[in-house]
């Protein structure tokens, strides 16, 4: 069921201390506020951050839009931010951007609480399945469209503890 990793835990290390000097750069002097999309960014949002070097606020949004292995197109919001965030510098951290549908609803959702700025910091882009543009600042790793697992993210709330990424196939 489980292929070799597609990112092993090292390869993974290196790119979330690369990404976290670029935003200690990007948002020095800011008051950062970083939002991790959970629960798939779970692992990799506690990774970012403890490598990000300055004071910043935390917060957490769960969203869902996926039933199995197909998004359904359709975003709830199971838990919205609690910290004010009207004159801060947002940072939106996901796990994966495939469709684009939910990161474009969050940023416009947030949006709407005046922060000065919202940037999205993504492990992993995968551009072949997008349907609506969605930019992304801070790019882990990208992939192509196959269903993976590890890191976090899950298939059926399962294998989100895996140190690694790797491709599942569920027939194998």
């Amino acid at each position: 069921m489980l292929e070799k990793p597609l990112f092993t835990e090292e390869e993974i290390k290196t790119r979330i201390k690369q990404l976290a000097e670029q935003i200690t750069i990007d948002y020095k002097d800011k008051d950062l506020i970083a939002i991790g999309v959970l629960k798939g960014a779970c692992v990799f949002f506690s990774d970012l951050i403890r490598h990000i070097n300055m004071p910043l606020a935390v917060d957490f949004i769960i969203a869902s839009s996926y039933v199995k292995k197909e998004s359904s197109g359709n975003i709830k919001i199971h838990y919205d931010i609690r910290e004010t965030i009207e004159g801060k510098d947002v940072l939106l951290i996901e796990d994966i951007v495939d469709t684009g549908i939910t990161i474009d609803y969050l940023v416009k959702e947030i949006s709407l609480k005046n922060p000065n700025s919202i940037k999205v910091c993504a492990l992993l882009d995968k551009k072949d399945r997008r349907k609506v543009e969605a930019p992304i600042d801070y790019i882990g790793f990208d992939i192509p469209d196959l269903f993976i697992i590890g890191y976090g993210i899950d298939y059926e709330n399962q294998y989100r503890n895996l140190p690694y990424i790797t491709v599942y196939d569920s027939e194998g």
